[in-house]
């Protein structure tokens, strides 16, 4: 299979699962992010290198399509339509596989017709893949509420003072520096549903890039979500400690454990031992696209006293006295 090898690309076998494959995008992405190698061209390269590979490889049926025709599996519906006008003895639901050997489509349409050059029109009906990604990076509190954001485009207009050309009267124009078009910066507003993890991938129709007047693909944006000082995201649920004092936690009481909207009160019984975890259903992330919560799961981490007074040292030693006689 020649062109891009999206199971390389990732580092995982052909034969891995999606959840081989959501691991390796995962641990790539982190890696290749460009807030985390500002400036470094190469590895913003391999950053969508990696998106473009993860995005066929974590959908089935894109996943199958790249198995057969490699590459150029967005055409793959094309090829099997026209194999079945052109062959007669191709009867439905059979498969079959093909080797590329260029970037054009000449070796394509002689491994399904047996050879000949593609025509004119063909190439012509083939859509060009207008769609783009652009990574997006959000807080732990966004992604638990949503957000919208006011993201730039970048694009090109025509120079209106060269119409286009490049040069006024032979001479290159000065205004587009003899490229005949000006760059053009464009803002959009964008929603961040609530429940994003990493590697979601939101899209905005007909944001991507153009191919003529009314031509566009859609854009996609590939979700980084931040690591948080308080929470440890696991799936939906999130995790935090909770520090309560060694009189709470022997005699019980009440604490306060920390959530993204706001603090809930949690009853702390008598002799909590240290690293007890307690569980907030339905407080934790929301998931995408449902009505559901995860959980928060509160570790309680027990602060034992420091300068201690007269009074409460001669206090402990007094109970430690009484637990040694009832040994």
């Amino acid at each position: 299979m020649a062109g891009k090898d999206y199971y390389k690309i990732l580092g995982v076998k052909r034969e891995a699962t999606e959840q081989e494959i959501k691991q390796a995008y995962r641990k790539l992405a982190r890696k290749l992010h460009p807030d985390v190698n500002p400036g470094d061209k190469t590895s913003e390269a391999k950053f969508k290198e990696v998106n473009e590979a993860y995005e066929v490889l974590s959908d089935k049926d894109k996943r199958q399509k790249y198995d057969t025709y490699g590459d150029q599996w967005q055409h793959a519906d094309q090829f099997a339509r026209t194999a079945g006008q052109q062959n007669p003895f191709w009867q439905s639901g059979e498969s079959r596989e093909f080797q590329f050997e260029d970037g054009d489509f000449t070796s394509i349409f002689s491994n399904l017709f047996g050879g000949g050059r593609t025509s004119r029109s063909s190439r012509t009906r083939t859509r060009e893949n207008l769609d783009a990604d652009l990574p997006i990076e959000v807080t732990l509190e966004e992604a638990y509420m949503g957000t919208r954001r006011v993201i730039s485009l970048e694009g090109n207009t025509r120079c209106v003072t060269c119409q286009g050309t490049g040069s006024i009267r032979n001479v290159p124009c000065s205004v587009c520096r003899g490229t005949g078009v000006l760059p053009n910066i464009k803002k959009i507003e964008v929603t961040i549903p609530p429940g994003v993890t990493d590697g979601s991938r939101i899209r905005v129709a007909g944001k991507g890039r153009q191919n003529g007047p009314g031509t566009a693909g859609d854009l996609y944006l590939v979700v980084s979500v931040k690591p948080h000082s308080l929470y440890e995201r696991k799936g939906d649920d999130l995790y935090v400690d909770v520090s309560v004092p060694l009189v709470v936690a022997v005699l019980g009481g009440e604490t306060q454990v920390p959530t993204p909207k706001g603090k809930l009160a949690l009853k702390i019984p008598p002799e909590t031992q240290n690293g007890m975890t307690f569980r907030l259903t339905g407080q934790g992330m929301p998931r995408l696209g449902d009505t559901h919560r995860g959980d928060i799961l509160a570790r309680l981490k027990v602060v034992l006293p420091t300068d201690l007074s007269s009074e409460e040292k001669r206090l402990f030693e007094q109970l430690e006295k009484i637990r040694g006689k009832n040994k």
